[in-house]
Order: C-alpha cells, then structure tokens, then sequence
C-alpha cells in the first residue's frame, strides 16, 4: 500500500512537506507513513487520497493486484 501511495502522491505532483501541510499534520508524519513506520485507517487513507485527488476506487483495484493471499506474521 506505501508503494502505491508515494505513487499517488508523486502523480499529484505534491512533496511529503506539501501534502503534511494540507493535512494540518508535521513532515514527519508523512514520512513514517510513507516509511511503513506508521499505519493508516481507513478514514485517514480516505483524506490522503482526495487532498491527493486520487479516486480511492482506483487506489484499492491497484492494490489488489500486489496484495498476497494470506495475511503477513
């Protein structure tokens, strides 16, 4: 899901300080997320993906094509 997500924000043309800005959240944020080193709900993926002005619809067939059939240990 990271990897999509930087694609996402790389495709809007928006920096990590951009978009942590428009979420009313600190650089650091966006990088733990886009480092894996912190997780997002469902709701705070939905707020990325439209101040990203991604279709969320789009977002989530993409990432079933990567997603492995059982979950990780």
């Amino acid at each position: 899901m990271v990897r999509e997500l930087v694609a996402a924000r790389h495709t809007s043309g928006m920096s990590q300080a951009a978009l942590a800005h428009r979420l009313g959240r600190s650089p650091s944020y966006v990088a733990k997320v886009e480092l894996a080193e912190r997780r997002l709900d469902v709701i705070e993926l939905l707020v990325i993906l439209r101040v990203l002005g991604a279709d969320p619809a789009d977002f989530i067939k993409s990432l079933l094509l990567t997603i492995p059939d059982t979950l990780p240990r």
